[in-house]
């Protein structure tokens, strides 16, 4: 699946809100990490390097998500295939 420069953005949304869904914050902080899935007090979280590029964003998430476990939810193929193609470029 080929994403064009402009659909990072949707996408980027798009996995942000099924993070939410799923019970998980996502943050987007600077520093010298590349950035994941943690817990903090019992709290899901997703922390994004700020600094970093959109797809890089994107795929940071995704593998995240995955991390989180997508295989007993309900996802629009699209974003299954997002999720299952970006989190294997980290």
């Amino acid at each position: 699946m080929k994403i064009k420069e402009k659909e990072f953005e949707i996408v980027l949304e798009d996995l942000k809100s099924l993070a939410l869904q799923m019970g998980a914050k996502v943050r987007f902080e600077r520093g010298d990490f590349k950035g994941g899935y943690c817990i903090v007090k019992e709290s899901k979280v997703i922390v994004i390097n700020k600094l970093a590029n959109l797809q890089r964003k994107v795929v940071t998430l995704a593998a995240a998500l995955k991390e989180l476990g997508i295989e007993e939810i309900y996802l629009p193929p699209k974003i299954r295939e997002v999720i299952e193609e970006m989190s294997e470029v980290k």
